[in-house]
């Protein structure tokens, strides 16, 4: 026992400072993507044809859709001029589905809950998740914000195991034909008010199993979406900050 509370001691406080503090990030971390229609030539599509989800088009200019994008950074290589590079960013989330669209230098746009709603989920939100169809890797970064880096519970934000215990509903996963009935059974059995959040490029359009007959290319054709979170899978920081600044706690300084 005394050596587990030397080690401790000297191990020191591990839990991040954010969102008062800077936010530490792995070298190999892909943010938010950065455009620059000035760099595209006319006429090259390379970055456009090599991805896989077809989250680039350009018609006029240079638009890349977050909500479907792997992070694999393929468009990165195949562009000759380098007109799309990836930040170490982690703002990707966003409460309108063409908010994720980007052409330029811009950050996705979360817009806090109403004053009614944040005093019901402000202090105390708890979420129940439901993998529809996932490969699991989004189910790994959420468990990460359970550890002692993150520390999602100091927010007053929990993981129930019931739906009736539950304020909201995080998805994951492209919804498959098989979840799709649990999946709105799970919504039903929430009480109103309640949040929707799609985490994952999956539960947001489909990501690489976007048209399959067996998907229903995310959640937003069957349930009401209150945030998008991309991501292949998203951070666990990236998911944080957007669950703050849909509750109003960044932009007010609240913790």
């Amino acid at each position: 026992m005394l050596r587990i509370i030397a080690t401790r001691v000297e191990q020191g406080c591990r839990t991040m400072l954010f969102p008062d503090g800077a936010a530490t990030l792995p070298q190999r971390f892909r943010g938010r993507p950065v455009l620059d229609n000035q760099k595209c030539r006319d006429g090259c599509r390379a970055c456009q044809e090599v991805c896989p989800t077809q989250a680039i088009q350009i018609d006029g200019k240079l638009q890349l859709d977050l909500g479907r994008c792997l992070f694999c950074r393929e468009c990165v290589t195949a562009c000759p001029e380098q007109a799309i590079q990836y930040t170490n960013d982690y703002r990707l989330a966003a409460t309108q589905r063409q908010a994720l669209i980007l052409n330029r230098d811009e950050v996705p746009k979360v817009e806090a809950l109403d004053v009614k709603s944040r005093k019901l989920f402000g202090r105390s939100l708890k979420l129940r998740e439901v993998c529809a169809g996932s490969c699991n890797g989004c189910e790994m970064e959420l468990q990460a914000l359970n550890n002692v880096v993150f520390d999602l519970g100091r927010f007053g934000i929990q993981f129930v195991a019931s739906p009736r215990h539950a304020d909201g509903l995080i998805v994951t996963g492209p919804v498959t034909e098989n979840m799709r009935v649990a999946l709105l059974k799970t919504y039903e059995a929430i009480p109103a008010p309640k949040l929707v959040i799609a985490v994952g490029a999956c539960a947001i359009s489909g990501g690489p199993f976007r048209d399959s007959p067996q998907v229903h290319n995310g959640v937003e054709g069957l349930l009401p979406v209150d945030l998008f979170i991309p991501g292949c899978p998203p951070h666990p920081l990236t998911v944080l900050d957007g669950l703050l600044r849909l509750l109003g706690r960044i932009e007010t300084g609240e913790r």
